[in-house]
């Protein structure tokens, strides 16, 4: 194999050498150009081709190649678009597409059945994207299709006609057309492309005709005005009850106009599924009723329903998506039911007046920042069953007093505890074998913690700023401290380093300005850049024999008054005792 690699590189390098004073000429671009040579395939040999130095291949012959020295198919030329008025638009195969409309045309504007004699067919991606000043646009007959983004932010429209020949409608076609306050989609549409209407603010109704098979995610969401979506009644898809928007036989509910102004609502019996964001920032609602048979709570099922205070899941239910009641800001408890196996990340994130929940038994993880934000949650039961603790899970639950952490649980994600300030007490249990990084990071109040034996990994920043933590134990499987874990720390008074740990990571204990002594095991071989720096109470250090390398200013600005260094150190840093002015004497060991 080292022959096959080498060979090639010996010809090329022979090739260049030999053809030094006579290179080709590029037909391209006059430059003098270099043998090349290239696999075409393993086992099929070697093919030669030149090279210029403006990236030019071609053959002896003058032909344009590939880095295969095959020759370059022709590229067919690239029609430039047509204008006629504010309008641009492509002719392929007889049909024109409408590509572009001058950003500055202003009121009506009707886009014509025919151009240059040819059936105009298509709105084109992004064609009226930006066309704030139109006001009204008339779609000529004969249109199909209306692509993606095509009158995005389309801001000052309040009408548009589209014909009956229009039979699909793109991805966020009418997207941040806040100024529609109505339309009407034509027999023939069959489908509806995710976002389509989203954030069309002044959009009070919408009917989904017969022909419609379609309706992608996200369709009406952010229609705060929209108080009924109804449905013909011979569609085959979906059907409304109140306006209301639902499946055919009404198993799953769709979507709940925004704009409705009850403040109660009671979903029908049959329904077993929420759909994806189905009640969106329904800021009326107060109160919603589940029935019995609710399976599933779909993502962001209830996100920004603010004024929602209670809510009841059925015994039924078995998950809750992802963010399905994020920011429901005045809900104040919610009992989850036996059945949930699985709570979705940020399902009860931002919940900033929730005081209390239970998680029962049969749920196996706490996802990513499931309750993060619930600054008013006092106190919290996981229970035995859970097996991990995701990511920023209870990040920022500022009323959070003590945590219990079952047995069950391995890992602690990163962040999962940060700024949960009042949090002065904390179990963990004997199975977690990881803390992730900042796990506990800003909690101010915690006194002290005790790490169980099985722990191997403790994160970045772990306990960065803790800054009442007056003792921690780090267990013997530890084999690093790792960059920050422990900085500002500044009421650790003392701190034992097992004989495990192999190194010290940057600023491990950066500004522990109570911590007067640290004895460094005969294990640990480095120690990083300001590691003890502003540990300004530090007057006595023991450093191991094994310790080669001292990072920039690692015991910066102590009180070190004397600190012996031991022989197998062959690296110091800048600044390693950096106005240490208490320092009278460095002994070399």
């Amino acid at each position: 194999m080292r022959i096959f690699v080498l060979l090639p590189l010996l010809i090329v390098l022979g090739g260049c050498a030999k053809e030094k004073d006579n290179r080709p000429i590029c037909p391209i671009c006059d430059e003098r150009a270099t043998m090349q040579m290239h696999p075409r395939m393993p086992g099929a040999g070697i093919k030669s081709y030149y090279k210029c130095d403006n990236k030019h291949d071609f053959n002896a012959y003058g032909v344009l190649v590939d880095v295969f020295g095959e020759p370059l198919k022709k590229k067919p030329a690239v029609k430039k678009d047509k204008t006629e008025g504010n309008l641009s638009y492509s002719i392929k195969d007889e049909a024109v597409t409408i590509t572009k409309c001058n950003s500055s045309a202003s009121g009506e504007l009707s886009i014509p059945v025919t151009i240059e004699g040819k059936s105009v067919t298509s709105i084109g991606n992004e064609a009226f994207r930006d066309c704030r000043n139109l006001t009204s646009i008339t779609i000529g007959a004969g249109v199909t299709s209306i692509e993606k983004s095509a009158f995005y932010k389309c801001t000052g429209l309040t009408s548009i006609t589209i014909p009956d020949s229009v039979t699909r409608i793109g991805e966020r076609a009418f997207h941040s057309c806040s100024s529609l306050t109505s339309i009407t989609i034509p027999d023939g549409v069959t489908s509806i492309g995710t976002s389509a209407f989203s954030k069309c603010t002044s959009l009070t109704s919408i009917t989904i005709p017969d022909s419609v098979t379609s309706i992608e995610g996200n369709a009406f969401l952010g229609c705060s005005s929209l108080t009924s979506a109804e449905v013909s009644t011979g569609n085959v898809n979906f059907a409304d009850v109140n306006g209301v928007l639902f499946n055919k036989d009404k198993t799953e509910l769709h979507i709940y106009p925004a704009g409705k102004t009850d403040t109660n609502y009671k979903i029908p019996e049959g329904v077993t599924s929420i759909g994806v964001r189905a009640f969106y920032n329904c800021t009326s609602l107060t109160s919603i009723t589940m029935p019995d048979g609710v399976t599933s709570i779909e993502e962001r099922a209830f996100t920004l329903c603010s004024s929602l205070t209670s809510i009841t899941i059925p015994d039924s239910a078995t998950s809750i998506g992802d963010g399905a009641f994020h920011s429901c800001s005045s809900l104040t408890s919610i009992a989850i039911p036996d059945g949930i196996t699985s709570i979705g990340s940020s399902a009860f994130s931002g919940c900033n007046n929730l005081t209390s929940i239970t998680i029962p038994d049969s749920v196996t993880s706490i996802g990513k920042g499931t309750f993060s934000q619930c600054n008013k949650l006092k106190n919290i039961t996981i229970p035995n069953g859970v097996t991990s603790i995701g990511e920023r899970a209870f990040y920022k639950c500022t009323s959070l007093t003590s945590v219990t952490i079952p047995d069950s649980v391995t890992s602690i994600g990163n962040e999962a505890f940060r700024s949960c300030k009042q949090l002065t007490s904390i179990t963990i249990g004997n199975s977690v074998t990881s803390i992730g990084d900042f796990c506990f990071a800003s909690c101010a109040g915690l006194t002290s913690i005790a790490i169980p034996e099985g722990v191997t990994s403790i994160g970045d920043w772990a306990f960065y700023a803790c800054s009442s933590l007056t003792s921690i134990t780090i267990p013997e499987g530890v084999t690093s401290i790792a960059s920050s874990t422990f900085k500002d720390c500044n009421s650790l008074t003392s701190i034992a380093i097992p004989d495990g740990i192999t190194s010290i990571g940057n600023a491990a204990f950066y500004a522990c300005s109570s911590l007067t002594s640290i004895t460094i095991p005969d294990s640990v071989t480095g120690i990083g850049g300001s590691a003890f720096s502003k540990c300004t109470s530090l007057t006595s250090v023991t450093i191991g024999d094994s310790v080669t390398s001292i990072g920039n200013s690692a015991f910066g600005l102590t009180s070190l008054e004397t600190i012996i260094i031991p022989e197998n150190v062959n690296m110091m840093g800048d600044g390693v005792f950096l106005k240490c002015s208490n320092l009278e004497m460095v002994i070399f060991n």
